[in-house]
């Protein structure tokens, strides 16, 4: 036989090398993919992230269902975030959705202050605190999610960061609803009713978080209603009200000045 002719028999080591080469050739990129989720590989400074200011947001058209189901679970979707108060588990979630779309159609980004809630209409504003460093943030809520048994929201990166979380994964937290009214359901009623509105301003900051520390504290002093306002000033101002007469200012005044919370109290209409 021609020596051109014979065949070259290779080792089967040597045949079963060349073959997991060609396989990682082929794949290898998937290697660098993420396959959890987890945290960005860049530093970011969330003391340049602030809180949003909470203002009226309609319902959005899509992701307010009055019902869906996750995995066979049945999940109704509130008609008011008014009034909601609930202590659960958070989680949070990072690079694996970020850029991905929400619920209300809008882009995930792992550095906004958002959330998730299997049962808040969407969007609306809650706050969200710490029970175990009673650290808050504002957030606005934007998806679905989380879907684990006594989850109550999943957080975005930066927003579970701020109330101190990421490394163990979940905390323990209260989320509670911020009344954001319609802006032309009130000047319905102001009209209709023809007289001013009495408040009773408690503070005025700087920092939103200062402003959300001093009405979380005054909830415990009242049960009138308790608003931020950011309008057409620099400052954020806590203010007590409607009221329903100057002597109940005057009384609220007292009872906060007693328990030492009065930075700059100021009747308004």
């Amino acid at each position: 036989m021609d020596s051109h002719q014979k065949k070259t028999h290779l080792p089967a080591s040597y045949a079963y090398i060349v073959t997991i080469f060609l396989f990682v050739l082929t794949v290898g990129g998937c290697f660098h993919r993420p396959t959890q989720d987890g945290p960005p590989n860049y530093y970011i400074d969330i003391d340049k992230i602030h809180n949003p200011t909470p203002h009226y947001l309609p319902k959005s058209k899509y992701g307010n269902p009055d019902h869906y189901y996750i995995d066979g679970k049945r999940y109704h979707v509130l008609k008011s975030a008014k009034g909601y108060d609930k202590r659960g588990i958070a989680s949070w979630y990072g690079t694996k959705f970020d850029g991905k779309l929400t619920s209300t159609r809008e882009k995930y980004h792992l550095s906004d202050m958002t959330a998730a809630s299997p049962e808040l209409p969407i969007p609306c504003y809650v706050r969200v605190t710490n029970l175990e460093n009673h650290r808050q943030v504002i957030v606005k809520v934007n998806d679905r999610g989380p879907f684990a048994s006594n989850r109550v929201m999943d957080l975005s990166y930066v927003a579970a960061r701020k109330l101190g979380y990421t490394g163990r994964g979940t905390a323990l937290v209260e989320v509670t609803s911020i009344d954001a009214p319609n802006p032309l359901e009130k000047t319905k009623q102001t009209f209709a009713h023809h007289r001013p509105q009495l408040y009773l301003q408690v503070g005025a900051f700087s920092y939103m978080r200062n402003a959300a520390h001093l009405e979380h504290e005054l909830h415990r002093h009242t049960s009138r209603p308790i608003r931020i306002v950011h309008e057409h000033s620099r400052l954020y101002r806590v203010e007590i009200g409607p009221l329903r007469s100057v002597s109940e200012s005057d009384e609220l005044q007292r009872r906060i000045a007693h328990a030492g919370l009065g930075h700059a109290i100021t009747t308004v209409n």
